[in-house]
C-alpha cells in the first residue's frame, strides 16, 4: 500500500494520480485507492484497516460461495427427504395404529357378482373379526349374503377368499338393489368396533366401494 505522501487531491477533494506516480504505485494499487475513496473512506490508518476488513469479508464470502455448491444443496435436500421418509415409515410401521378397510366390487355377469376383501392397514393386529355382506332389494329384503369370521388379521395384511365371493342369480339386472356391509372386530386397545355401510347398486354394471372404519392412533387418540 502506498504512503499518503504520494497522493494529492484537487480543490474538490478528489484524488489526483500523476503519470509519474502510476509506475511507483502500480495500476492495481491505484485502482484500490480509487475504490477506497469512492466508498467514502479516508486513507488514514482507520480507513486502511476498514478496507482490509472488507477484503477479508469478501474473501470469506467467495469461499462460502465455493463451498455451497448446487451439488451440495441437492445432497442436503436428499438427506432431508430420507429423514422425512424415516419419520413416515416409523409412523406407518411402529406407532400403534388401528385402520381397517373393506373393499367390495360389484359386477353384473349373468347375475350379480360380489367380491370383497378386508384390509388391515393398521400397524397392530385386530382380533375377533367378522364381516357380513348382504345383497338386498330396495325394500330391505335380504336376497343373499356372505359371511366370514376369523380370529385374527395381522397388521398390514389382507383377507380374501371364496367366503368373500358371492354370485346371486334369479334376479334381473335391470332393477336397483342395495349392498349392506357389516364389519366388527376388536382393536389393539381391546375395544369392540362395529361399522355398517350401505351402497345402492344396479345403475352401473361395474361398481367398486372402499369402506373405511374409524381410525385410532395410540397414544394420541
Amino acid at each position: 500500500m502506498a504512503d499518503d505522501s504520494t497522493i494529492t487531491y484537487n480543490e474538490h477533494g478528489d484524488m489526483v494520480v500523476h503519470e509519474d506516480d502510476i509506475e511507483s504505485l502500480g495500476l492495481l494499487d491505484v485502482a484500490r485507492l480509487q475504490k477506497i475513496e469512492s466508498l467514502g473512506y479516508s486513507l488514514d490508518d482507520d480507513g486502511i484497516e476498514t478496507y482490509e476488513d472488507m477484503q477479508r469479508v469478501s474473501k470469506a464470502l467467495r469461499k462460502i460461495r465455493r463451498e455451497v455448491s448446487p451439488s451440495r444443496v441437492a445432497l442436503a435436500g436428499i438427506v432431508l427427504l430420507l429423514l422425512f421418509g424415516v419419520l413416515v415409515s416409523g409412523w406407518y410401521w411402529a406407532l400403534p395404529r388401528d385402520a381397517v378397510n373393506v373393499e367390495t366390487q360389484y359386477l353384473q355377469r349373468g347375475g350379480h357378482l360380489m367380491m370383497s376383501e378386508i384390509h388391515n392397514v393398521g400397524s397392530r393386529d385386530i382380533t375377533d373379526v367378522s364381516v357380513q355382506i348382504e345383497f338386498q332389494s330396495t325394500e330391505g329384503e335380504i336376497l343373499d349374503f356372505m359371511f366370514i369370521e376369523v380370529d385374527r388379521i395381522e397388521g398390514h395384511s389382507s383377507l380374501a377368499g371364496d367366503k368373500l365371493e358371492m354370485m346371486v342369480i334369479g334376479h334381473t339386472v335391470w332393477d336397483q338393489y342395495n349392498i349392506k356391509v357389516d364389519l366388527q372386530y376388536t382393536n389393539y386397545n381391546g375395544e369392540t368396533v362395529s361399522e355398517t355401510w350401505n351402497h345402492p347398486v344396479g345403475v352401473w354394471s361395474i361398481e367398486q366401494f372402499t369402506d373405511k372404519a374409524d381410525r385410532t392412533t395410540w397414544p394420541m387418540s
